[in-house]
């Protein structure tokens, strides 16, 4: 069964299994103590933590592991912001951050700081001027990924970086979806990653500091990790991770060349082969394993399901698929479609054929959940005799609003309009969404006595 979901977690790499399993029975001892077994538990663990960070391009005693790169960003993000606490306390972040930095920011603001988001454009990617624009005599840190975990659009870390750096402002790197390609480009101060990324185990994070900067770790102290990362190591799994790095590093040269084909066939493929798609992101600075693409009158859930029986496991930023029935932060920041949204994310020795297999089944599947859900078939036809329509999706979900819009844009003449009442936070992107790809105006939104009214004005 093809396991196309990579950028969520990446299978076990077999080196990771063997390291993993040799540490068990030589890893288990505590690696504080002086004893044999301890001296021999702290040498794996300072082998680890030297292959760590050769790979990020740090020194050994900069880096610490975590038992999460989630745990890393909050402790990383909590660190940076006490020790410049008499700078100020403002964060900059970008719009389309993991989740895990954005929950950091929340909890900065209910306690009284202040944050700043970044927007992004269409492809996902900040501009680094604006993001230069957003750093202020009171920012304490500044925070951007390396790339995004949804649409794999690279951020420009470089010019980030250098803006921080004549601010004066230490950037907080989240690498958890790169480093297993590659080095982060040079100048962050602080960087975070997750080992489950990159094909080692679960529970592994690791968290770089540079000497210099200002940092003082939250909670109560620890005499373990330089008190940034306390309690007992899960030595086992740190060495299995610090040795899977080390193996998909040497091999990123030759899965990036092989897999970035295999997704430019996706990319190239898939709006050939199914109508209405609009494939999302970088089409150029992206990481060489991940595509994604939106589907009309496509419920997310429902495509997932129905790849899921075919034999292929993909995932969805789609607000379908969301248990707050909310887009996705990211799709809603890039402002494009949101509904049928499925990410494609190739393992390493993902094949072929495999790749071939999916775009054989994607056309008769997302047929069926259109005809499932009653999309139309056609685009509007000759022109109707009402000028103005009113079309009451309240209480639908997506993507039954943008398909009833769809059922009733030919009822008005070429001029006329459709106001949707919908009380699905999805509308607002996809709405508009649907207006570029079919070549109608969006005349934008009010207030409604109950959700909000999206006008559209019908252009052919």
């Amino acid at each position: 069964m093809p396991y196309f979901d990579a950028a969520s977690a990446a299978p076990l790499h077999p080196v990771a299994r063997q390291a993993l399993l040799a540490a068990l029975d030589e890893g288990w001892a505590d690696p504080a103590r002086l004893y044999r077994e301890g001296r021999r538990a702290r040498l794996l663990l300072d082998a680890a933590r030297e292959a760590a960070a050769e790979a990020v391009g740090c020194r050994p005693d900069e880096l610490v592991f975590t038992s999460s790169g989630t745990r890393a960003l909050h402790d990383g993000i909590a660190g940076a912001l006490a020790g410049r606490r008499r700078t100020g306390r403002h964060l900059v972040v970008s719009a389309v951050e993991h989740s895990a930095v954005l929950h950091a920011a929340a909890a900065l603001e209910a306690d009284g700081g202040s944050v700043t988001e970044v927007e992004v454009g269409r492809t996902g990617r900040v501009d680094p001027a604006a993001y230069a624009a957003a750093l202020r005599p009171d920012t304490a840190l500044a925070a951007l990924q390396s790339a995004n975990h949804e649409v794999g659009t690279e951020q420009p870390v470089t010019e980030v970086a250098e803006a921080c750096r004549a601010a004066g402002v230490p950037l907080l790197v989240d690498a958890a979806q790169s480093l297993g390609w590659g080095p982060v480009a040079p100048g962050w101060s602080l960087l975070a990653a997750s080992a489950h990324k990159w094909g080692g185990p679960s529970g592994v994070g690791l968290l770089a500091v540079r000497k210099g900067v200002r940092f003082a770790a939250r909670g109560p102290a620890d005499e373990r990790e330089w008190g940034r990362a306390p309690g007992f190591p899960d030595l086992p799994a740190i060495v299995a991770a610090a040795a899977s790095l080390r193996a998909v590093r040497a091999e990123a040269a030759a899965e990036d060349a092989r897999l970035r084909a295999l997704v430019e066939r996706v990319r190239t493929r898939v709006p050939e082969l199914v109508p209405d798609v609009e494939v999302v992101g970088d089409p150029v600075r992206r990481l060489p394993h991940l595509v994604t693409f939106s589907c009309l009158y496509v419920d997310g859930e429902t495509l997932l399901h129905a790849l899921d029986r075919e034999g292929f496991s993909v995932s969805s930023g789609s607000s379908c698929t969301s248990s707050t029935l909310e887009p996705s932060h990211v799709l809603k920041a890039m402002g494009v479609l949101s509904e049928g949204n499925v990410r494609v994310s190739l393992p390493r020795g993902a094949s072929a054929e495999e790749v071939e297999d999916f775009l054989g089944v994607l056309p008769r599947v997302v047929a069926a959940v259109r005809e499932q859900l009653g999309a139309p078939t056609e685009a509007a036809g000759a022109a109707g005799t009402a000028e103005e329509l009113v079309v009451d999706s309240l209480g639908k979900r997506c993507p039954i609003p943008v398909i009833e819009l769809a059922k009733v844009i030919g009822d008005v003449p070429v001029g006329g309009l459709v106001t949707v009442l919908s009380d699905d936070e999805a509308a607002r992107l996809d709405i508009p969404a649907w207006c570029g790809m079919r070549g109608h105006s969006y005349e934008g939104e009010r207030p409604a006595e109950r959700g909000v009214a999206y006008t559209v004005r019908r252009r052919a």
